[in-house]
């Protein structure tokens, strides 16, 4: 009798694909040598043009399994790509804590919120010549009051097969507590889960990637806590990447991308995915 468990299958999505050319190489060597099986797109972004998503096709196409979503955006640096979006910043969508407090406050105008993402789930379409395979948010903007009900129907509407991120972990509270960022998330990620519940829309069961990226941690050591009970078919979001100039000019996550590519590029991660009994085949 063979007492050994099965393999857990989880998700690594390597998040901003179309964010800068730097991310996108980054993202598409480590999906090229299996060390990942995700990964979310900007159509909004600086650098999605034909060549970048072909090349992102042909690199997910000699993997075993690679999904391929849309990472819904609706935060500055970044312009909304239908013409009437409000409110805006020069032209910009909202900095990330404007939209969370308009959020939470009930200032936003689901319509403007749904209008948008419908455009930008019809861009990936024409894009990649399909729906994506799941949807995520930009800065977990799929989470907020407001904004999570018109994201969830446009996914309904828009990519019917899809399944969705919610952001909520599966340690026990007690552990839970001592990542404030994290535990934001949890928040959050209830009512999002019982919404797509509602609307019978999938997701995965359990969360983790969430840190302070301006520390600038060890991202081998924690990526041993993601791993740490997440259950199969969980999901660990991550932001390797290469610095160029046009990442700096966008985002303030830089040097960390390239710390997160090395580990999961490295020797070391192999060993770490089999010692908790983790694929990602």
């Amino acid at each position: 009798m063979n007492d050994t468990a099965p393999p857990r299958r989880i998700w690594l999505c390597a998040d901003d694909y179309g964010i800068a050319e730097g991310v996108n190489r980054a993202i598409r060597d480590l999906i090229g040598n299996g060390r990942l099986n995700a990964t979310s797109v900007m159509v909004v972004g600086a650098a999605i043009g034909r060549d970048e998503v072909k090349a992102l096709q042909d690199t997910a196409s000699r993997s075993q399994r690679c999904a391929i979503g849309l990472h819904a955006t609706l935060s500055a640096p970044f312009r909304p790509l239908t013409m009437h979006f409000r409110p805006t910043d020069g032209g910009m969508f909202p900095a990330f804590p404007k939209l969370l407090r308009s959020g939470m406050l009930h200032r936003l105008d689901p319509e403007m919120i749904h209008g948008e993402l419908m455009v930008q789930l019809a861009a990936f379409r024409e894009l990649f010549g399909r729906p994506p395979d799941f949807v995520d948010g930009h800065q977990h903007a799929q989470l907020f009051p407001q904004v999570r009900d018109a994201f969830l129907l446009a996914v309904k509407q828009a990519a019917p097969g899809a399944w969705v991120r919610q952001g909520g972990r599966s340690q026990p509270l007690a552990q839970r507590l001592g990542a404030p960022k994290a535990l934001v998330l949890d928040i959050l990620s209830a009512q999002f889960r019982k919404r797509a519940a509602k609307a019978n829309i999938p997701f995965n069961p359990a969360f983790a990637g969430a840190y302070d990226f301006s520390k600038e941690p060890d991202f081998g050591t924690l990526m041993r806590q993601f791993l740490d009970g997440l259950p199969d078919g969980g999901l660990v979001m991550c932001h390797p990447g290469f610095v160029d100039e046009m990442l700096i000019s966008l985002d303030p996550l830089t040097t960390q991308r390239e710390h997160e590519h090395a580990f999961l590029a490295g020797d070391q991660f192999p060993p770490l995915l089999a010692a908790n009994n983790v694929t990602l085949s």
